[in-house]
């Protein structure tokens, strides 16, 4: 008999960002992300997500290997940590300027923030993404090229945004995606322009999440990326700008919120109760699986 061919084992990955220490909320993904990837007889990998380097922290780092190590989760080393990986995001950022798809930005949260303030003031309705931001004013899209770049080398400070409505015409659709989530499960395509011109690349950080995401799980072999119901919404950006760089499309399974009780979800810059604290109570392992319900 012919032999069959060797398969590959699917890749799930646990990306987390140290800029707080981690909750019950992680724990859900990371143990999810552990279980998915032994019941499919795969490999899990960590990725530390480190590229604000304002906020993260190598006390943070080390207690994200600490509490997985608790949890009992196994990963595959050497860990990428992304803050070494800089030259890949700015390689595929210069790919999309390349296609004449990304254009500096030179607003401040401020400014914006006055503008839109000011425009619904006149009586009109701002459009908001769907985290309830604003979107981006078109205005710095029609500023001239010489006058863009003379500001840059005056070192005005600036980010770099994917011009969303040339990158859907070159597309022709927004892409599709395959979501097994128990809330959205089947073949989605879902707009990525009620985001607006997304930022790629900020003043104060080597890239951004949206650019960094799918370059690591494309270079890393990701094939299914199980991560919170927060980010399903960002799922078609990041399906846009895997069609704009030819980067393979993984599976996607966004996992329902661990929520504290007043109903938000829980979260690092509330100060939620991390799971260190939580080992120090005495809790076990087991323990934190019953509190997410997974036992």
């Amino acid at each position: 008999m012919p032999e069959k061919p060797a398969t590959t084992p699917p890749v799930f990955r646990f990306a987390p960002s140290p800029n707080g220490y981690l909750h019950l909320g992680h724990a859900l993904s990371a143990l999810l992300n552990h279980d998915m990837a032994r019941a499919a007889g795969g490999r899990l990998l960590l990725r530390i997500e480190d590229i604000d380097i304002t906020r993260c922290r190598p006390e943070y780092e080390q207690a994200i290997h600490d509490d997985l190590a608790w949890l009992g989760i196994n990963y595959e080393r050497p860990v990428r940590r992304q803050s070494e990986h800089t030259d890949a995001y700015r390689e595929a950022l210069d790919r999309l300027a390349a296609m004449g798809l990304i254009y500096p930005a030179f607003m401040s949260r401020g400014e914006v923030k006055r503008l839109v303030a000011e425009e619904e003031a006149a009586g009109s309705e701002w459009p908001r993404d769907p985290d309830g931001a604003p979107l981006y004013p078109p205005l710095d899209k029609s500023i001239p090229k010489p006058e863009a770049e003379a500001r840059i080398a005056a070192g005005d400070q600036h980010v770099w945004r994917l011009d969303m409505a040339k990158a859907l015409a070159l597309v022709g659709k927004a892409p599709s995606f395959t979501e097994t989530g128990p809330t959205h499960a089947g073949t989605l395509t879902l707009d990525p322009a009620v985001w607006g011109d997304v930022m790629l690349w900020r003043w104060d950080a080597p890239s951004s999440y949206h650019l960094s995401v799918v370059v690591d799980d494309a270079l890393q072999g990701v094939t299914h990326v199980v991560r919170g119901l927060d980010l399903f919404a960002a799922t078609p950006v990041h399906r846009l700008l895997q069609t704009l760089l030819d980067l393979p499309a993984p599976i996607y399974h966004h996992h329902r919120l661990i929520l504290g009780e007043d109903g938000r979800k829980l979260s690092k810059s509330q100060g939620d109760t991390a799971l260190a604290a939580l080992r120090a109570d005495g809790l076990s392992p087991l323990d934190i699986r019953r509190r997410v319900g997974l036992v």
